[in-house]
């Protein structure tokens, strides 16, 4: 999955332009989908990432992570993040595979959240 990244904020500051925008809806990986507080369940194709941000740690490695701004077919945007390499949030939850099976379709920061 090729992804264009940035590192130029912190992981609070796109949470908070995602409150702000109330798209703070965050995607969690439950019995092999996706879902969010709107209790619909989300496959792959339903979804497509819009903007990807890597965090890495200036001290600690563990303190580098991910989040993908993701689109669902209903207009719902939201988010999933996780810690990369070693140090993923998801063992053996099926996450890995799912996220790669989610169409790339990135946008410009502009884009997204706008001015």
């Amino acid at each position: 999955m090729q992804t264009r990244t940035t590192n130029m904020t912190t992981v609070s500051s796109i949470l908070e332009k995602l409150r702000v925008r109330k798209q703070d809806n965050e995607f969690v990986m439950k019995d092999n989908h996706f879902t969010t507080s709107n209790g619909k369940m989300y496959n792959p194709e339903d979804l497509k990432i819009i903007r990807t941000f890597r965090f890495e740690g200036d001290s600690d490695p563990s303190d580098s992570s991910i989040i993908y701004l993701i689109e669902a077919k209903d207009g719902l945007v939201g988010y999933s993040m996780d810690a990369y390499g070693a140090y993923s949030n998801h063992d053996d939850d099926g996450y890995d595979d799912f996220i790669r099976k989610i169409p790339v379709e990135e946008r410009d920061e502009q884009e997204i959240f706008g001015g």
